[in-house]
């Protein structure tokens, strides 16, 4: 045997092909299933045992164990708590790039490591190698379009050392599915998961007026101040949405920005508005994976999942960090993730940080 791994299963198709490939190549695998959330909300029932029910069929036919391991208490407080909160300031989280640095590889690679196993695996699409000089790297996965190193900038580079990624040298999702059919595991045509797992078709808005106190404010122009319609807490809105604004008929209109501490949505009907354009963007919480920091220069930024790889010239100095593009690039929402990459390895990333855009009338109202 190779050595003793725990491996987290979500009842999911990636995580039970992992599995099969872990034991094909010589491990001993314990199946873990994290219960990070198991509530009901109004009209959506908790799918967490339906997930557990698949990943104990996966881990039958493949004769593992498979444990059920209690880290609700945490995923509380360091995710969906983390998620309230940073809307109600006014930002737009990214709850999966949490999740993967507090509970899988925080809680439970801590709760593996305290178990006497060797290593720890995910189902995650990316690689860990060693880079030239013997450094932990964490590469993008060989599945471009499903690559989730854009939600593992947060993890520290000994969590990753200790870390297994079966699925990211597969090429594509239609290969993982075949590959769980042909060792007849039943779980490939699974749908892939999608959205907040523990917000459900319920929708975030419903989810935060449960969580948050409904707030009227105004909607209002970003090039003319003019009050447009109403709503129910800017905290409900984020940069670059056009869906839900309740504004009638008429062109479409996107969010510019929100300001939570006056409870004011600004948007704009002109899609080539500055206000939705940006050239650079300020980074803050910044982690770096190999612990110090890259050299100023050109590297590739990712700032939306799935989302293109951009050049851009990255510059760490004492005013913190930033991100300066060549040409003007979409705004994107303070609060979600930067991720910076020299190449196929990923260096690191910081949140976006809200940034001092005022509409241009904003002086003569607020004098």
């Amino acid at each position: 045997m190779l050595g003793r791994v725990c491996l987290g299963m979500s009842g999911g198709v990636d995580s039970a092909l992992a599995a099969a490939l872990l034991r094909e190549q010589g491990y001993a695998v314990t199946g873990v299933y994290m219960r990070n959330w198991s509530r009901d909300l109004p009209g959506f029932r908790c799918r967490w045992t339906d997930d557990l029910a698949d990943a104990e069929r996966v881990a039958v036919t493949l004769g593992i164990d498979l444990e059920v391991w209690d880290c609700e208490q945490d995923y509380k407080q360091t995710v969906v708590d983390y998620l309230v909160d940073a809307y109600a300031h006014g930002y737009t989280p990214n709850p999966d790039v949490m999740c993967n640095q507090t509970i899988k590889f925080g809680t439970f690679a801590q709760r593996a490591r305290q178990a006497g196993y060797d290593l720890i695996a995910t189902g995650h699409y990316a690689r860990v190698t060693q880079g030239p000089v013997g450094q932990i790297e964490l590469r993008r996965s060989a599945n471009e379009h499903k690559d989730q190193t854009y939600f593992l900038w947060r993890v520290p580079a000994e969590a990753l050392a200790g870390t297994l990624f079966p699925v990211g040298d597969i090429a594509t999702k239609e290969q993982v599915r075949a590959m769980c059919a042909e060792r007849g595991l039943g779980i490939e045509n699974k749908p892939d998961s999608d959205g907040i797992c523990f917000v459900g078709p319920v929708g975030l808005r419903t989810f935060l007026l449960d969580a948050l106190e409904r707030r009227a404010g105004d909607v209002v122009s970003w090039e003319t101040g003019e009050v447009l319609g109403h709503h129910d807490g800017a905290f409900l809105f984020t940069v670059g949405q056009r869906r839900g604004l309740n504004l009638g008929g008429g062109l479409a209109r996107y969010v510019v920005c929100t300001d939570v501490e006056q409870n004011v949505v600004y948007v704009t009907d002109d899609r080539n508005s500055p206000g939705l354009w940006t050239r650079r963007i300020q980074l803050e919480d910044v982690h770096w994976i190999g612990g110090e920091p890259p050299a100023n220069g050109e590297y590739l930024v990712r700032t939306r999942h799935t989302g293109t790889l951009r050049p851009a010239w990255v510059q760490v100095d004492d005013s913190g960090v930033s991100v300066a593009y060549e040409e003007p690039v979409r705004t994107v929402a303070p609060g979600q993730s930067a991720v910076i990459y020299d190449g196929l390895v990923c260096v690191g990333g910081g949140l976006i940080a809200k940034d001092d855009r005022r509409p241009a009338w904003w002086g003569e109202t607020n004098a």
